[in-house]
């Protein structure tokens, strides 16, 4: 899988800084030059931030309305150029913080933009409105700038080192961790003792981040305009709903995928009976795989026992911004994709499948 370290507080605590979502996570009213990160957009679809905002049963399912009109635009938002990834987020936050607002209480909108504020970590001090409460300085100001562009120099190279396999995930999270011990220090040591005093009242009580599961949007709803079930019973999400689901994007002459399809049908034959549900999407990648005849007769051989679709006119491809064969989506109970994966899991030594194969048993028991 694609390693990528990022978000570099907050997807610290999480534990996902070697999963790749392809989207730079954001922050309202942050620097227009600096990439956007869709903290809120994030933690609000969590069980853990219910909680600690102490919504009702009523107001959760108003937030997960809300979140189903951006989800499908911030999904697909990953694989565009940074700047228009920056300027979505931005978007996308600015209209689900307005819905939020009418769905939750005064009280609750403060704890929420709190929780934001932290899990921008140190970054939440160069907001205009930090900056305010804080009264820094041009120089102070300037003077963090310098120390966050260090830090992003720094990660950045770790982020290559891993990406060029000369670094180990592991190994390059502890190196982050360290550059961001380093960084907290640095931002403590050019505040006055007024200003750290103030830190508190901006950002409430601590919020223990770790406990945070669900940061990916819902899975998009299976699109059968030019796309036929051609294996097993139609179904939709929302009748998934209560099962744990992979979903794999592939096409049956892709070399790559022909070598996951043994994992998919080892999941199945494994873990259906206790509610695991595998469905592949084939799209087309040559002119035979175009043909539904020689789809179906792909399906017999490989003996797939599990629903299929034929993703003929690219609808489901589109929907769920792919970029590569194959693809592989795992999708909790409640339907939000928790991991996902590009390329052969076992690759070059990869431990991908027992990696995949370990978060579908968390999923199954949760």
């Amino acid at each position: 899988m694609p390693i990528r370290v990022f978000m570099y507080w907050f997807a610290g605590v999480l534990g996902i800084a070697a999963a790749s979502f392809g989207m730079d996570p954001a922050v309202a009213e942050e620097p227009s030059a600096s990439p956007a990160q869709p903290f809120v957009l994030q933690m609000i679809r969590d069980d853990s931030v219910h909680t600690e905002l102490q919504l009702s049963t009523d107001q959760i399912d108003q937030v997960y309305g809300a979140i189903a009109e951006v989800d499908p635009r911030w999904w697909v938002n990953r694989i565009t150029p940074l700047e228009q990834q920056s300027a979505e987020i931005r978007a996308l936050t600015s209209t689900l913080k307005s819905r939020l607002s009418g769905i939750l209480s005064g009280d609750q909108m403060n704890r929420l933009e709190q929780l934001e504020k932290q899990a921008a970590g140190t970054r939440f001090v160069l907001h205009s409105e930090a900056i305010a409460a804080l009264g820094l300085s041009d120089s102070q100001v300037e003077k963090l700038k310098e120390t966050f562009a260090a830090t992003d120099e720094e990660v950045a190279k770790l982020q290559q080192q891993v990406a060029d396999k000369e670094l180990e995930a592991d190994e390059a999270a502890r190196d982050v961790a360290a550059i961001q011990a380093r960084e907290r220090q640095s931002l403590v040591g050019q505040l006055s003792r007024d200003q750290q005093a103030k830190i508190g009242s901006l950002l409430g009580a601590t919020f223990d981040f770790s406990k945070v599961m669900r940061t990916y949007p819902r899975a998009p709803e299976f699109v059968l305009d030019g796309a036929e079930w051609i294996q097993g019973e139609p179904t939709t999400m929302e009748d998934l709903r209560g099962k744990v689901v992979v979903v794999y994007f592939y096409a049956f002459q892709c070399i790559n995928c022909q070598r996951n399809f043994p994992h998919y049908q080892a999941w199945h034959d494994d873990l259906a009976d206790q509610g695991l549900v595998v469905i592949g999407i084939q799209r087309p990648e040559t002119s035979a795989e175009r043909s539904r005849e020689r789809v179906l007769a792909a399906v017999e051989k490989d003996g797939f026992e599990y629903p299929v679709l034929f993703d003929e006119e690219s609808g489901n491809w589109n929907a769920w911004g792919n970029t590569m064969w194959p693809t592989t989506y795992l999708i909790d109970k409640k339907g939000f994709i928790r991991r996902w994966w590009q390329g052969e899991m076992n690759w070059q030594g990869t431990p991908g499948e027992q990696q995949m194969r370990q978060t579908i048993e968390q999923l199954l028991a949760e």
